[in-house]
């Protein structure tokens, strides 16, 4: 059955907006704090720990209220407004500890609206699996969008990246009205009564029974530690080392997601779970590598290479894994299971991320305020080599759901 093309733009318009906010400020946050407020290595990861306390909270707030008693759109909307105010305030902050409570509370509204926007769409989408990915690919290019708008405007170079906290604000705002235009989508009908021990995906806990999907999950986690890395201080490494318009450039690494999005099915099919999943553990560490050896100058193609890579470092292993565990969850735990899996990996894998990555960017800092960048780059690189090898060893692909089954009642 073909899509209402209304329904299509409409839909796609949402998600264009919902990441174009993320990216609005998100990728340029660590060098605005070191620039801007002076923040050291360990404030500047602590700034990101509000996405992993987002992540924590976002469940229940939409599987305990949106869920239950709220249509999702009119959550999406009050959420962004919020948002759009905090976001707004927090660039107006002249020290960390105000800047940080306010960025606290922009993330805990913003983290529910992905699932909500999510949601949002699976309930219009007449085949959700084959429709989904051309109207989640706008989001993409939203953040795409506000990265070139950040270094067409100059604000990095400039030093005016307190701009970008309104460019997100507006964004926000924009969204937040535009969602109660969105098609009404009500909480499901006989839901009933959803509790903690749902919201946090527990039943999906019998799965780990499975030698092979607990090597998944605890590499899940153990991935996201280096990931961090990559996440809080790419940019400030990009600007710190000279290169130019660095958020624009940064936008590369979506463009290479949405292109590896396209070729995954094939990837999972010719490759096998196992490998795919390997590849894209090793990539991270490869793009490492490269962070390490580059620069500005002659070595630059390095640094964009490394980029580039982000479509193979996500699509091969966090869209790859959620493709897994759909497989490999029976049809009663697999909302459940994703869930789990999310929370693990954006709440507490990159929650320890950012702890540990921090503290070893200050360790590197010269005095003369710029960072041992090489050495820097190459403690993650060692860290996903570690977690591919571990990964490598213990997971058997061949494990049946049979082997983690779960009963109804768990």
């Amino acid at each position: 059955m073909t899509l209402d093309p209304v329904i299509r733009l409409r839909l796609s318009t949402m998600m264009f907006l919902e990441f174009f906010v993320w990216g609005a400020w998100f990728v340029t946050l660590g060098t605005y704090l070191a620039a801007d407020l002076g923040a050291s290595g360990s404030q500047i990861a602590l700034a990101f720990l509000t996405q992993s306390l987002g992540a924590i909270l976002a469940p229940f707030i939409v599987g305990l209220i949106a869920d239950r008693w709220f249509a999702a759109q009119r959550i999406l909307g009050v959420l962004h407004l919020f948002s759009a105010v905090m976001l707004f305030l927090a660039g107006r902050q002249g020290d960390f500890g105000a800047f940080f409570v306010f960025a606290l509370l922009a993330m805990i509204s913003f983290m529910p609206t992905l699932a909500l926007a999510n949601s949002i769409s699976f309930r219009r989408l007449t085949s959700p699996e084959r429709q989904f990915p051309a109207i989640r690919v706008f989001g993409t290019i939203g953040w795409i969008v506000a990265g070139l708008l950040i270094g067409w405007l100059g604000w990095e170079a400039g030093g005016a990246l307190e701009n970008t906290f309104v460019m997100a604000a507006i964004g926000s705002a924009l969204l937040g009205v535009y969602a109660f235009t969105l098609p009404h989508t009500p909480p499901e009908p006989g839901q009933g009564r959803v509790t903690v021990r749902d919201v946090l995906g527990l039943d999906a806990l019998a799965l780990l029974k499975s030698r092979s999907y607990l090597v998944f999950f605890l590499a899940s986690i153990l991935i996201c530690i280096p990931l961090a890395f990559y996440y809080n201080f790419t940019n400030l490494y990009l600007n710190e080392i000279g290169v130019q318009s660095a958020a624009a450039v940064q936008s590369l690494g979506q463009v290479s997601e949405a292109l590896f999005l396209l070729v995954m099915p094939l990837m999972l099919r010719k490759l096998g779970v196992k490998r795919t999943l390997l590849i894209g553990m090793l990539a991270w560490a490869l793009r490492y590598a490269l962070f390490a050896f580059g620069d500005a100058g002659s070595l630059l193609w390095l640094v964009i290479i490394g980029l580039v890579l982000h479509g193979v470092c996500y699509d091969f292993f966090f869209v790859a894994g959620q493709i897994y565990t759909d497989r490999f969850a029976p049809k009663h735990v697999r909302s459940a299971a994703q869930g789990l899996i999310s929370l693990a990996t954006y709440g507490v894998g990159l929650l320890i991320g950012s702890l540990i990555s921090g503290p070893i960017v200050d360790a590197f800092l010269a005095a003369d305020g710029t960072h041992d960048w090489r050495t820097i780059w190459l403690i993650p690189a060692a860290l996903a080599v570690g977690v591919a090898l571990f990964f490598a060893a213990l997971f058997r692909e061949r494990e049946t759901v049979e082997a983690a089954e779960v009963p109804q009642g768990a």
